[in-house]
């Protein structure tokens, strides 16, 4: 296991499997040093734990945490090209989207559970550039969705 994991498994939490494309495109691309993934939904175990709009049926608190397994997701999708997150040299941009109700303005705030969850597991590799955008509608009604752009050292 890498160091990454073995600090993922010392804060309780496991590398899940890659979550399958729902359409034509793969979790994961590398170009040169960097891995791009495509947008990371909370799922866990092939399902979504909770849908709807952030500031409706879905509170902040609740979209923070799938936040976090969007990061999960995310750095699972960067394992199956990078083969090892310790080759992870930094998160270079995390965009994070928060399907909101329409008076709902605290997209950074649910958008923070991937950036904690990146620094807590990579420390400063972890610290990243960001965009939280707030959006009517995600993909199977995912109250979040995340996409995430490493640098790798090289191999």
């Amino acid at each position: 296991m890498s160091a990454v994991e073995d600090k993922l498994a010392s804060l309780g939490l496991t590398l899940p499997e890659v979550v399958p494309p729902l359409a034509s495109y793969q979790p994961a691309v590398q170009s040169g040093v960097y891995v791009y993934t495509s947008g990371q939904l909370p799922m866990v175990e092939g399902k979504l734990p909770v849908t709807g709009k952030v500031g409706a049926e879905v509170t902040p608190e609740e979209a923070k945490e799938l936040a976090r397994t969007c990061a999960l997701n995310a750095l699972a999708a960067v394992k199956s090209v990078a083969g090892d997150l310790d080759r992870i040299a930094r998160v270079v941009k995390v965009v994070g989207f928060v399907a909101s109700a329409t008076d709902f303005t605290g997209q950074p705030a649910v958008i923070n559970g991937t950036s904690e969850l990146l620094g807590e597991v990579l420390g400063d590799k972890g610290v990243h550039a960001r965009s939280a955008v707030g959006v009517a509608v995600l993909p199977l009604d995912s109250p979040v969705e995340v996409e995430v752009q490493v640098e790798l050292t090289k191999a």
